[in-house]
């Protein structure tokens, strides 16, 4: 399988969800552009990474794991987003110590923060560009959406796929639990907190 060089484009957040942001990774020789939803403190820790004038006061997680690394003389090679699941993507990182190398699992926008701050390349596969990307250039039935107005509406109907405290109070346990178990998967745990605070007062 053809594997693709990605570079970060931006962030962009839903002006009517509010939490919800989406991390646009585009081809690095190409136009195809690539979609995550990531959380708040991932943003905010792929956003300092980019911004190299900001410097935080106190180490976030990932600049923590880089200095642990770099201690220990561990280096993160690459990234590679290698599997999309309904709608969830899967990365690895291609760890390097004493030129053994270690693939390790992580979330994509973790790997992506880690990238950045270790300047390593980051890549996908072409078929999940041909799955789950679009270009500049979109259609839409009979109207074009420019790239800005894909991505908020992008970012906005994939937000509004939670479920809010009020919903939960109507769900079934057993409701309850299936959607405790998506969110797990998804890697949602902020939600998935939500839920199980559900499922205990019930």
């Amino acid at each position: 399988m053809k594997l693709i060089q990605m570079k970060v484009k931006g962030i962009s957040y839903s002006e009517t969800q509010t939490g919800a942001y989406a991390l646009i990774l585009s081809e690095s020789e190409g136009d195809r552009k690539l979609p995550v939803i990531i959380g708040g403190f991932e943003a905010q820790s792929i956003a300092i990474a980019l911004e190299q004038e900001v410097k935080p006061s106190r180490p976030l997680t990932h600049d923590l794991f880089k200095s642990f690394g770099e201690r220990f003389n561990i280096v993160v090679k690459q990234v590679i987003i290698h599997k999309l699941v309904d709608g969830i993507f899967f990365a690895s990182l291609i760890c390097e110590r004493d030129k053994i190398e270690e693939i390790i699992d992580s979330r994509t926008s973790d790997a992506i923060a880690l990238a950045l701050r270790y300047k390593a390349p980051i890549y996908t596969y072409d078929s999940i560009l041909k799955k789950a990307g679009f270009t500049a250039a979109i259609s839409s039935g009979e109207k074009k959406l420019s790239e800005d107005n894909w991505i908020q509406n992008f970012v906005t109907e994939q937000s509004k796929k939670t479920t809010s405290n009020e919903d939960l109070k109507k769900l079934s346990v057993k409701k309850l639990k299936d959607l405790l178990a998506t969110l797990v998967l998804q890697e949602d745990y902020e939600k998935a907190a939500q839920v199980r605070d559900e499922l205990s007062k019930r």
